[in-house]
């Protein structure tokens, strides 16, 4: 027709109106008839796909409401060095578009459709706590549905940044938190809020929970606190996931080992002092005690001091201070044996004092000056003391080798000499009685406070 609009034009100028048209109205009614003969049209939805670019809100002033829920489905790594969290998530969200709806009656009765998410205005949620590239699939879809009420849910692999407490490895819990916000939307545009209760998060994680391995999931809590940067104020939603690790690993491979070998270096206090067997016993100990710590050493958190590794340095102190000990012995042993020093009075009076028998320490009874001495029968690890001086010749004997009274004076001085050596033998066993007492004791309260923090 002459003088009249071009076809294109006419289409133009009517997509102009049917945009301000909608603009007017609360809801933009998508025509839907023809559909059971051609399928959903994908041109009745095309002045909503057009608006992507926008947030899908009439006024302006009224901020876009995104309810947000997640299910742990995977929990991979743990790195303790970097303090990182490694997870798979399901991240939900749901958000209305007023701009799509349409009658279900008219559309044969169509109340849900999928839509590609890149013809969607998707809200900029990103958790704030990811050390890592998105990795979400590309070419996702998107639940519409007749009111308008838009569901999208994609998977991603999280790595995260986590505060990791490994004071009480391998018996150690974790609180990971991750925190959903908006880059760009304050709370004047956007607020954030739930579409499922915490708990039913936490069961559903719980039900589909992939990984059996290190680590155990115990729970989730949530915080709603703002976040508030320079003058703009944005919404968040923090949740804490709380995971236990498993230490059945660890306590087979480092502490039931390590507790074995301290506990025999207990008992070899029980070996005879005087055979010079114990000695390289404890050291045998000690070198496999070490070799132990560099075997295992790939097991133990590459970072930070945790309780075990104070509980392995102690094992080891306690060994080395049991070789000590045992060396303090032997060499009081081999003194008394070659040259034996004047004993002391107060040493006399204290070996006087241990050896009654109303003691604690009662041995057998005594018989004047001469018969002082321990019955070692009670201590660990010892034996009759053996004669070191030589056998005391009989009065016909020294009769017949010298004068009476030279061969008199010899027996006393011999008689003493041995005795002087019984006392400090006697002495050595019961230094080597206390100090094996003292090192079970702190043995003991070492072990029982180590036990008491890895229950708290």
């Amino acid at each position: 027709m002459e003088g009249g609009w071009p076809t294109g034009g006419r289409l133009l100028l009517c997509l102009a109106v049917s945009l301000l048209l909608q603009g007017k109205g609360d809801t933009f009614t998508i025509n839907c008839s023809g559909f059971d003969q051609l399928g959903v049209d994908p041109a009745a939805f095309q002045a909503a796909f057009d608006r992507k670019t926008f947030r899908p809100v009439i006024n302006y002033s009224n901020p876009t409401q995104v309810n947000i829920s997640f299910t742990l489905s995977a929990i991979l790594e743990v790195d303790a060095q970097l303090q990182l969290l490694t997870s798979f998530l399901w991240i939900n969200l749901i958000w209305d578009n007023p701009f799509i709806s349409w009658n279900p009656e008219e559309c044969v009765g169509i109340q849900k459709l999928t839509v590609s998410a890149e013809n969607l205005w998707i809200p900029d949620i990103f958790i704030l706590e990811a050390m890592d590239v998105d990795r979400a699939p590309s070419g996702l879809s998107a639940y519409v549905n007749s009111e308008g009420r838009i569901r999208y849910d994609r998977p991603v692999r999280v790595t995260s940044i986590c505060n990791l407490d490994i004071f009480y490895f391998p018996f150690d819990q974790q609180n990971c938190t991750f925190t959903f916000t908006s880059f760009l939307y304050t709370v004047d545009n956007m607020l954030l809020g739930m579409n499922k209760e915490v708990w039913e998060i936490a069961d559903t994680s719980r039900d589909i929970l992939q990984t059996q391995g290190e680590w155990e999931f115990l729970g989730i809590n949530k915080a709603t606190p703002r976040l508030l940067v320079g003058n703009s104020v944005y919404d968040r939603i923090i949740f804490y996931v709380a995971i236990r690790r498993r230490p059945r690993l660890y306590v087979i491979n480092l502490l039931v080992p390590s507790s074995f070998l301290v506990a025999i270096d207990a008992l070899s206090f029980y070996l005879p002092a005087e055979s010079g067997n114990r000695a390289p016993f404890k050291i045998t100990l000690l070198l496999g005690y070490n070799v132990f710590l560099l075997m295992m050493n790939d097991l133990l958190p590459a970072s930070g001091s945790p309780l075990i590794s104070v509980y392995f340095a102690l094992c080891l102190s306690l060994m080395v201070l049991s070789l000590l000990e045992t060396i303090f012995i032997t060499y009081m042993l081999n003194l008394a044996t070659t040259k034996p020093p004047p004993i002391p009075p107060w040493l006399h009076s204290l070996l006087l004092h241990c050896t009654s028998p109303m003691k604690c320490c009662p041995t057998a009874p005594q018989k004047g000056n001469k018969d002082l001495g321990l019955t070692p029968a009670h201590l660990p690890g010892l034996k009759e003391p053996v004669e070191f001086v030589g056998k005391v010749p009989s009065p016909q004997e020294a009769e017949l080798n010298g004068s009476p009274g030279s061969a008199r004076g010899q027996q006393e001085d011999k008689a003493q000499q041995q005795h002087l050596v019984s006392l400090w033998v006697q002495f050595s066993h019961m230094m080597d009685t206390l100090l094996f007492r003292l090192y079970l004791l702190f043995m003991a309260t070492f072990v029982i406070t180590v036990i008491v923090l890895w229950n708290t």
